[in-house]
């Protein structure tokens, strides 16, 4: 597959924080009223812009309120997230170390400013990474967001690692191929290539 860049999502992609997520929530949704959540209740909703997520798990919040809730969880998600992380999938690093030098790397996710410095931080990943981008950080969606990372590391053939089908339509939308993460969080129709485990993505970027 032609590529000379790979922009990959992060939650369902590279790992599975959902967890440690639901813990950090758990820490603050009692005192806020709420019932606790669970890690399937946010994998549910894993990728989903943030206005978009927060309206599905508190369903007749209105916007001051869920506004309220999600500066609360974000903070103690982004301060969790930091300090405990979360699963990174199996060989992950390794796969990284496989692609650096050939490919320029870098992250892009629908989630919260400081959401994907606390992957990075938690784990000592950033040094395989040029670029990342969220939608907390500059307010647009997944699409943009590639696009935004793509020309400012003047990438003529990027490719999008993601997970779910509003991955794949990210991309699309963006003008670049999409690979799509079987391992993570949702079903794909109409991607250019699938990958069952993030180890086999080297050998599909390297096929003609």
């Amino acid at each position: 597959m032609k590529a000379d860049g790979v922009i990959f999502d992060l939650d369902g992609t590279l790992w599975d924080a959902t967890e440690n997520v639901a813990r950090s929530w758990n820490q603050v949704l009692p005192e806020l009223g709420y019932e606790s959540k669970n890690a399937e209740d946010l994998k549910r909703c894993m990728g989903l812009p943030m206005e978009e997520l927060f309206g599905k798990l508190f369903p007749g919040a209105g916007h001051e309120e869920l506004r309220r809730l999600s500066e609360k969880l974000y903070a103690a998600e982004n301060a969790y997230i930091e300090k405990h992380g979360g699963v990174l999938y199996e060989g992950l690093e390794d796969t990284l170390k496989a692609l650096e030098g050939k490919y320029l790397l870098a992250v892009v996710s629908n989630c919260q400013a400081g959401y994907i410095e606390a992957f990075l931080k938690a784990h000592n990943l950033g040094k395989y990474f040029a670029d990342y981008e969220s939608l907390g950080g500059t307010g647009l969606l997944k699409a943009g967001n590639i696009r935004l990372v793509a020309d400012r590391n003047h990438l003529k053939y990027p490719v999008y690692v993601g997970d779910i089908q509003g991955d794949c339509d990210a991309a699309h939308e963006a003008g670049t191929a999409m690979i799509h993460a079987a391992y993570g969080f949702g079903e794909v129709v109409g991607a250019e290539g699938v990958i069952r485990s993030i180890t086999e993505l080297p050998e599909l970027l390297e096929q003609a």
